[in-house]
This record gives structure tokens, C-alpha cells and sequence, in this order.
């Protein structure tokens, strides 16, 4: 397992066009090559041009990055292994570091403990995420449901 520390990356205003355009050029191409298992890129540094193989699982994530960056939104790249901290796992929830603990104690997160501290890997708590946003959407078509039969809606 590896800890992480997870700095946000936030795109200043006058480079998030920048990230716009490349994301539209790179849509393209994976649109255009939609079998393609491996990509060349080509980078140019100054004068210099080298040419790079990407895996398409690679660049897809590339793809993921750029849109939310060029939104204006802060991201990080966090491996599914990582061990998150209490607090670090609660800013990811964004929900306050007693509650998540109340949610480990309660069985509903995976979890170890390092000596006297919790550590919770990233895909434990996405699968939480995914598991607790289902009970949500069944919740709403629950409710939804209830006011058209009651005439409500």
C-alpha cells in the first residue's frame, strides 16, 4: 500500500482555454481511432520533437484531466492503493473527519489500523462513494414514485 499526499492542481484562468483546445483535439483523435490500443504523440521541446507511445488507457485519463481542468476545477490523481489519512479521506467525501470516522466504526468503510491510526485505501472509499450514491438514486426514485402516485408531481 502507498501513502499519497494529494496536492489539488488548479489551472490559472488564461490556461484553462489552453486545456479546452487540447482536450478537443485529443476527443478527436481517440473518437477517430477508436480501436487504436496504443497512441503516438508528439512532443516538441523548444526545436526538439520526440515522438511518445502512449497507452489509450492512458490518454483517455489524459482526456478526463483536461475537461476538468479546463472547467476550472481543481484535480488529483490518486492510485486506487493509496492509504488516505482520516481527514484526508474526509475532504474527499466532503464530509467532516467525526462523521467519517462514525462511517468506519460502523463498518460501512474498509479500513487498518497503523498503530493507533486509521488508514483507508482509495478504492475502499470510492466503492463507498459508488455503493452510498446507488442507495441515494434508489432513495429519490422512492420518493419520485410516492408523489406520482399521490398526485403530487
Amino acid at each position: 500500500m502507498t501513502k499519497t499526499d494529494f496536492r489539488p492542481v488548479k489551472l490559472p484562468d488564461d490556461k484553462q482555454e489552453t486545456a479546452n483546445h487540447a482536450l478537443a483535439k485529443v476527443r478527436s483523435y481517440l473518437a477517430e481511432h477508436q480501436h487504436a490500443s496504443q497512441i503516438q504523440v508528439n512532443v516538441r521541446d523548444g526545436g526538439d520533437r520526440e515522438s511518445l507511445v502512449l497507452p489509450r488507457e492512458a490518454v483517455e485519463l489524459l482526456a478526463s484531466l483536461l475537461a476538468h481542468l479546463g472547467a476550472g476545477r481543481a484535480v488529483s490523481i490518486v492510485p486506487s492503493d493509496a492509504e488516505l489519512t482520516t481527514q484526508q479521506a474526509a475532504d474527499m467525501l466532503n464530509v467532516s473527519r467525526p462523521f467519517l470516522i462514525g462511517l468506519l466504526d460502523a463498518g460501512e468503510i474498509e479500513y487498518r489500523t497503523v498503530g493507533t491510526h486509521r488508514r483507508i485505501t482509495a478504492s475502499s472509499l470510492l466503492e463507498y462513494q459508488r455503493k452510498d450514491d446507488h442507495r441515494r438514486r434508489l432513495v429519490a426514485d422512492e420518493l419520485t414514485k410516492l408523489g406520482q402516485e399521490m398526485g403530487m408531481i
